[in-house]
Order: structure tokens, then C-alpha cells, then sequence
């Protein structure tokens, strides 16, 4: 809140601030009156002090955590005193709203305090408590809140999804490149195919060399469907295996790429807006197996932009290459040549539309043309982009199927926002053992349970959202604390939610905030 003295008297605005163009500006302003207006508004005479924080995000969470008995659950797994439940709940609170803010910081400016019951005085401490967290805890942990999940659904069914790019755990002292390799770790989970809500992790690392193959890290979750990618499904027999949704290369099948887009049909355009698809069969590892090959507008646009951007770089480089030999400036063999553009095109789709033409032969006198082909660059884009080649054994709609092969996709975003480019822990520096990086592990995957769980509720309530948009939404919705003299006791305090647009209205509604 803001205060401007105009004729001798102060007006107050709340006001929110931003970056515009890189530089600080007040992007946001609310008229709230005189001292003397407010104090008449809000019974109990004029405030001493006020101050505006974000609200909602934190709130919504911490109903959320509530709703599903978080604390208790967890403390009848860890039987310990103190009690560990408080410890962990503001653990996985501040991963969820604030995951790139220094937990005393965030404690300390926040709502989280005056919310957090039972309560806690302080968070120093937090990850050394959690050091109590061993894996039959942490196990017996994840299967409490899972059946506290189910609870809420109707739909039981689960997927097995592995996110390769779970976390870096980077030094604390990470001032050169050699000291900041840390640990990169992957994590199996098994989520619901309802919402993608992780029940239960497997977390493992990447840079050792002790890594599970696909196919042992999937089985060790648990009956689920398995979902898995392209680039994953030469790991698997899909000829014997039963109970999976995933994707193909497209190069594959390449008589389902050459089908006319009048073969397939619209997916449930207010779920998928812009999807097609054809429903069909074809042999994929000697066995006939459902193929459902997709469309994306969405995809198709970007894919189409990416691909230009890529075109018109090499085409510069190639440029830039015969302007070199043509010049005399570039005196390197046809050996040598060749060679560089091999680095320009090979291995992309650029090869199939771009050609270079050499003539000449001795240093000095070979010469560069290149030209693009319209036709081929005209059948990359109607034949590849925005396609995508499923593969399943379930019976389900389309969009069943696609929801479930996109669950991967959903848990990569909302981890790379949980975990940053990198997880540097608490200072002084801080050394990742494995039983801490497994405690690390378990917040973040608590925090996408519950943040999975809200942008389910949320899309039921006809919010279709990502979980970082879901949490800005709520961050948005803001609260005024007023704090008025004391009277001989304590400091008195009110607080008010800031006004609410029907998108926050909503949203404060279904999670049902209140001040």
C-alpha cells in the first residue's frame, strides 16, 4: 500500500509492482481512501500500520493439506517426537507457492505463519528434522497421503510415468563450474490417470551409472498403465507387455503420416482444442496393436515456427560458407567442406529440404550453391508437423488415451518449476547425502500431489489451468493487514482479502478462502 500526500492530506492506493521492460513500475492501482475512510470501513479506529501480501496461493495449499488430514496422517507414520507432521506440511507449503524463495524468507513475509496449525515458532531446523525422514518412512508416508487421494476420486486407475529431468541438486558452494555438478536424479511415480496426481516415487540417480533400466523402474511402481515416449519404447517388448499408452517414432509408420486430414476427427474440443485424430490399427513389434494418430494445431504452429528459425540459421551458415570459399578466405579441402555442412544439416530435417552443391575440387577453387525445395519442405509440413503416433492396448476414448500419454508431460512442467534449474539446499553449505536428497525428493513429490490435486479440482470447476498458472491465479488474490495500536494488550490485527475479479472469486470459492 501506497501513500500520497496531495493538499496536506494522505491518500492511500494499493498497489502492485513489476518489472515493465526490465525496469520496476507499478503495474496495478486500487484507490482505498483517507486513514480517517479506511478507519470508519473497518471497525476498531485507525490502523497504525498496513501492509499487502499475496494470499490466496498459500491459503488454497494449506486447505488443501488440511483437507486431506496431511499432519496427522503423517505423524501416525512417524511416531517420533517432536512431531514431524507440522514440519513436513511447511515443507511441501513452501515448495508448492514459493519453491525459488530461501524458506526463512518466505516464512517470514508471508500468510504461512498465521495459517499453519498446529503452529510452529520457527522453521530453522526444518531439513534437519527431516533427516528423520528414512525410506520406510518416506514409503509409509506416500501411501498414507495416496489413500487419502483415492478418497476423493472416483476413478482409481493409475499410470506409471517416469520424469528422467526430476531435479539437479547443485552445492551450496557453486561459484566454479567444477563444483557444481552435483547430483542429477530422476524419479518413477505412479499418478492417477485422473488429474496425473502422484501416489507414490521412485527416486534414482542419473550421473553414477546405477540408473534402472525403463522397464525394471516402471515395474517397481505398482500395477498402473505404463506411459512411455518414442525415444523409451525401443527399451520395451510391446509384443508380449499388456497395459500401456505411448508413442511412436513417426518415421515408423510412415503410411499413416501420408493419410489426408479429412481421415481423422475432432477430440472433445472443449478438452483439446485444435486436436484430430485417426483411430486405427497397425503391426508394432509383430503384434496387431490400436494406433491413434494425432493432430495439433497448437503443436503443428510451433513446430512450424521452430523449424523456420532452424531453416533460416543454416541457410545463413551456408551462406556465410560459400561467401568464405568464393572469397579465398576459406582454404580447406572438399574433405573439410563437406564435413561443415554435415555439422549444418545432418541428423535434422533440414537435410531432407536443404541441398548443397559443391564444384571444384582444390582448395581454393571449390565453390558453394545451395537451394531449398518447396515440395519437400511442403510435405515435412503437412506429413510431420503437429503429429504425434500413439500406441495402446486399453479400450479407452481417444481422449482418454491422449490425456494419459500427456500425464508426462504435465509432471515435467510442474517439476520444473518445484525444482528450479537447480535444488542448492539450506546454508551453510550443504552436502547431498542420499538421505537427503531422498527428503528433497519426497517435498517435491508431496507438493505436485497436492498441486495436482488443485488443478484437477480446478479444471472440474471449468478452469482449465497448468499448476503454475493455477498457483499465479491464486498468488493474485491478495490479502490487507491493518494493525492497530495497543490498547494496553497485545497489538490488535485485521486482515482483509483485497477485492476479487470472478476468476478469484471462483477460485476463492472452490478452495474456500476466507478472511
Amino acid at each position: 500500500m501506497v501513500g500520497k500526500k496531495i493538499g496536506g492530506r494522505t491518500y492511500y492506493y494499493l498497489a502492485e509492482s513489476g518489472r515493465v521492460d526490465g525496469k520496476p513500475r507499478v503495474v496495478t492501482q486500487r484507490y482505498l481512501g483517507t486513514a480517517e475512510e479506511i478507519a470508519r470501513a473497518v471497525p476498531g479506529g485507525e490502523p497504525a500500520s498496513t501492509s499487502y501480501r499475496p494470499f490466496g496461493d498459500v491459503a488454497a495449499v494449506w486447505s488443501t493439506l488440511s483437507r486431506l488430514d496431511f499432519v496427522r496422517r503423517v505423524d501416525d507414520v512417524v511416531r517420533t517426537k517432536p512431531s514431524l507432521g507440522p514440519t513436513l506440511a511447511v515443507a511441501v507449503l513452501h515448495r508448492a507457492t514459493a519453491p525459488g524463495t530461501p524458506l526463512p524468507d518466505w516464512w517470514a513475509s508471508g500468510p504461512a505463519a498465521d495459517l499453519v496449525r498446529p503452529r510452529l515458532s520457527t522453521v530453522d531446523g526444518i531439513w534437519k528434522a527431516l533427516e528423520r525422514l528414512t525410506p520406510e518412512r518416506i514409503a509409509g508416508i506416500e501411501d498414507t497421503l495416496a489413500a487419502a487421494v483415492l478418497e476423493t476420486l472416483d476413478d482409481h486407475a493409475a499410470l506409471a510415468v517416469d520424469v528422467p529431468q526430476f531435479a539437479a541438486f547443485a552445492p551450496a558452494d557453486c561459484t566454479l563450474p567444477s563444483a557444481c555438478q552435483g547430483v542429477l536424479a530422476g524419479v518413477g511415480l505412479r499418478v492417477t490417470r485422473d488429474g496425473a496426481i502422484p501416489l507414490n516415487s521412485r527416486l534414482y540417480r542419473r550421473d553414477d551409472g546405477t540408473a534402472p533400466t525403463f522397464a525394471s523402474l516402471m515395474a517397481g511402481l505398482g500395477p498402473a498403465t505404463l506411459v512411455f515416449h518414442s525415444g523409451q519404447a525401443a527399451q520395451l517388448d510391446l509384443g508380449s507387455r499388456s497395459g500401456f499408452v505411448g508413442s511412436l517414432p513417426l518415421t515408423d509408420h510412415p503410411e499413416l503420416l501420408t493419410q489426408p486430414a479429412s481421415a481423422r476427427k475432432r477430440v472433445d474440443p472443449e478438452r483439446f482444442a485444435g486436436l484430430t485424430a485417426l483411430d486405427t490399427h497397425a503391426v508394432v513389434d509383430g503384434v496387431r496393436r490400436r494406433v491413434i494418430l494425432t493432430h495439433s494445431a497448437t503443436l503443428h504452429a510451433a513446430q512450424s515456427r521452430a523449424f523456420a528459425d532452424e531453416l533460416a540459421t543454416a541457410t545463413r551458415e551456408l551462406d556465410g560458407l560459400a561467401e568464405a570459399l568464393a572469397a579465398g578466405t576459406h582454404r580447406g579441402d572438399r574433405a573439410q567442406v563437406h564435413a561443415e555442412l554435415g555439422r549444418v544439416t545432418r541428423g535434422r530435417r533440414i537435410e531432407r529440404v536443404l541441398t548443397a552443391v559443391l564444384s571444384g575440387t582444390r582448395p581454393g577453387e571449390i565453390r558453394l550453391e545451395r537451394r531449398i525445395d518447396s515440395a519437400a519442405l511442403a510435405r515435412l509440413d503437412e506429413e510431420f508437423f503437429g503429429k504425434q503416433v500413439l500406441v495402446t492396448d486399453r479400450d479407452w476414448p481417444i481422449g482418454d488415451v491422449v490425456t494419459a500419454y500427456r500425464a508426462r508431460t504435465h509432471l515435467e512442467s510442474t517439476f520444473r518449476w518445484l525444482t528450479g534449474p537447480a535444488v542448492t539446499g539450506p546454508t551453510p553449505r550443504w552436502e547431498w547425502t542420499r538421505q537427503r536428497i531422498a527428503a528433497h525428493g519426497l517435498v517435491s513429490v508431496l507438493a505436485a500431489t497436492v498441486t495436482h490435486l488443485m488443478r484437477r479440482e480446478a479444471d472440474r470447476a471449468g478452469m482449465n489451468l497448468s499448476v503454475r498458472e493455477l498457483l499465479d491465479r491464486l498468488a493474485g488474490i491478495g490479502e490487507l493487514v491493518l494493525r492497530y495500536p495497543s490498547t494496553g494488550g497485545r497489538p490488535r490485527t485485521k486482515r482483509l482479502l483485497t477485492e476479487l475479479d470472478p476468476e478469484q472469486q471462483a477460485l476463492a470459492s472452490l478452495f474456500q478462502l476466507s478472511r
